[in-house]
């Protein structure tokens, strides 16, 4: 690993040098339907949480400083179905998100080197908290699978 990591997606590490970030959004829904009410402004029933969603940014530069290899890993996960585990901070002091799903990834590939590899690439990846079982069984197993 390349210096400290503060998260990780997965099997995938977000590194100071390497494949880093360098923002995170977080966007929860917990609506209230409008219930009806005569004569008077309408009351509201709050319904619960329906989605939250995380939006990763950061920038790649794959030539100097490697990192493509963690973004394309990602895109693998995504294509094959595989929800992931999201977790931040130090070894000290982790904190757990719980298991999401990748929605899509953007990639702004530029810099564009003689041999096709790009000297930069900003990315965005959207996430979406997934609350189901683990498909094809256990987080562990489905982290086996990745890695191997």
């Amino acid at each position: 690993m390349s210096g400290p990591t503060p998260m990780m997606l997965g099997a995938f590490a977000f590194e100071a040098t390497g494949f880093g970030f360098q923002g995170l959004q977080r966007r929860v829904q917990t609506p209230w339907a409008d219930v009806a009410v005569a004569q008077t402004l309408n009351q509201q029933q709050w319904t619960g949480p329906t989605s939250e969603e995380v939006t990763i940014n950061g920038v790649l530069f794959p030539v100097e400083f490697g990192g493509q290899s963690s973004l394309d890993g990602i895109i693998a996960a995504a294509n094959a179905g595989v929800p992931l585990m999201l977790v931040s901070g130090s070894e000290s002091a982790g904190v757990i998100h719980g298991t999401f799903t990748v929605q899509s990834v953007s990639e702004d590939r530029s810099f564009i080197t003689g041999h096709g590899t790009p000297g930069k690439n900003a990315y965005s990846i959207v996430l979406k908290r997934y609350s189901g079982a683990m498909p094809g069984g256990s987080l562990f197993s489905t982290f086996l699978d990745l890695i191997g």
